[in-house]
This record gives structure tokens, sequence and C-alpha cells, in this order.
């Protein structure tokens, strides 16, 4: 499922393409990838919208228009791609096609986990979501206070996107493997010393894929059509059995809340 580098690596490619441009035509293929409103209403309703903006929330791409929000969400094996209008589509599963123009932005989504949704307002619609990590607000203090009585896996509560918007599985396990800390800790029992390190470990592990423009597993692919780079670069996620990057002993795999977690038993105390 793309997490927050990968949406934001879609959100930026999607900003150079689309901003200013109107959409012309709308071609639902698959009305269960529309959330809201009914097919027949998100048709008429994006007709002749301009688009204003195109930003990230979460795991969410947000195309900003004149009146409304457009939301996409990727889920397993969404894509987001813009190709030229007049160029025959090979791809197997469009779900959704916008035409802007010259351009058409395509919906491509293998197993229809994927939904669109033409909000309202987009703030409003996502309220329930924690702030961003790079949130000014967001300091070691904030997430200790937050997670004082939270007894459950630290990994879990970072997965929780209550508490942090857009963090998934993969960078979940980096990013506690760069901070030292085991994923079965409670949270409540994690130092203030400990959370410093781990907001220091849950920027830099996300800046760093978005320098690499994600992480292609199977899926991902950006707005272009290209694969991400930082598949390369992971030093535990998927990596059961091979040395550390840190100390050279093995990558375990364990499961915590129904996932695979990857760690090591050495360095993650």
């Amino acid at each position: 499922m793309p997490e927050l580098p990968e949406v934001e690596t879609v959100a930026r490619g999607l900003r150079q393409h689309l901003v200013g441009r109107t959409i012309t035509s709308v071609e639902v293929y698959c009305e269960g990838s529309i959330a809201t409103p009914c097919p027949e209403e998100f048709r008429a309703r994006l007709l002749g919208q301009q688009v204003r903006a195109v930003d990230r929330r979460g795991k969410f791409i947000v195309i900003g228009l004149q009146d409304s929000d457009l939301l996409v969400h990727l889920r397993m094996t969404g894509q987001l791609l813009v190709a030229p209008a007049d160029q025959v589509c090979s791809l197997r599963h469009v779900r959704v096609a916008l035409t802007l123009g010259d351009l058409r932005l395509l919906f491509n989504d293998a197993r229809k986990f994927g939904r669109m949704a033409l909000v309202p307002s987009a703030v409003e619609w996502l309220a329930a979501l924690g702030p961003e990590p790079f949130d000014e607000q967001v300091t070691a203090s904030t997430l200790a206070a937050r997670s004082r009585n939270r007894r459950l896996p630290i990994k879990s509560l970072l997965l929780d996107q209550r508490f942090v918007a857009g963090v998934g599985n993969i960078y979940a396990d980096e990013v506690l493997h760069a901070a030292c800390i085991a994923p079965g800790r409670l949270a409540c029992s994690l130092s203030y010393a400990e959370f410093e390190a781990l907001l220091a470990a849950l920027r830099s592990e996300l800046q760093r894929a978005i320098a690499d423009r994600g992480t292609t597993l199977s899926d991902y692919r950006d707005a272009d059509g290209q694969s991400g780079r930082h598949q390369q670069a992971l030093r535990v996620y998927g990596r059961e059995g091979q040395p550390c990057p840190r100390c050279g002993r093995p990558i375990v795999r364990i499961r915590l809340g129904g996932r695979s977690s990857y760690h090591c038993p050495h360095c993650q105390k």
C-alpha cells in the first residue's frame, strides 16, 4: 500500500501536470471505485471544474477544485497516472478516467480497493486524521503525552492514522530500526529520549524515501508511470534472515497486530 512518501511523490507529479487545467470529460468504468457521491452526480459535478491545487493529507491525494475537493486513496494497488489524451491506453485496470484538455488522468487499480470521493471540503472530510509527521506541532513532548496511557505496541500506534498521518507497515519498521526501538515495546513504556529518537527517525526516514521517489515493491508507480528507488535502501523491511546494516546480525520477522514486522532483536531492545 502506498504510504506517505509514495503519495507525496504522486501528488508532486500531478501538481506539475494538472494545476490550471479544466476537466472536460469524466468516464467511470467501475462504480465501486467512487465512494461519494453516486457515480452520476460524480460525473456531473466534476465536468467543467478547474484544478486549483494538488496536495497530500496522510495517505490521501487531495485535488483541489473550484468548489470542492477530489480525494483519492490508492489503497493496495491503486495508481494515478497522467497520459496524453490521444494515446491509446494499454492499462488493463482503469476504473476512472478524467480528461483535462490534451491530458488524461487515469485511476488504475487492479484489486479495486482504491477509492475516489468528491467532497465539499477535504479539511472537514479528513478531520479525524492525526497530525502530519513534519508539522511543527509534532514534538517529542506531544508524542510522549499522547502515548502516556497507550498500552499497545509502539508499531501499532505508529500505524494508527489518528496518532500520526501517513505511516504504514514499511516505514514503521524502518523508523523503529533507525530509532533502535523494538516494534513490540508498549508505547507507554518509552522514555522522553526514545520519543526524541523516534521523531527524528520518523522525519529522516520519510524524507529519505521521498528523495528516492518512494518504494516500489509491486504496484506503486508515480504520476508518470515510473517506479520508486527506495526499495534498494530499506534496512529491515522484507529482509528476514539478511544481516542488520548496523550490527550484522540476522533480521527477524514476527507477527504483530496481524502484520509482518521486521526488526533486529540485537539493535532494537
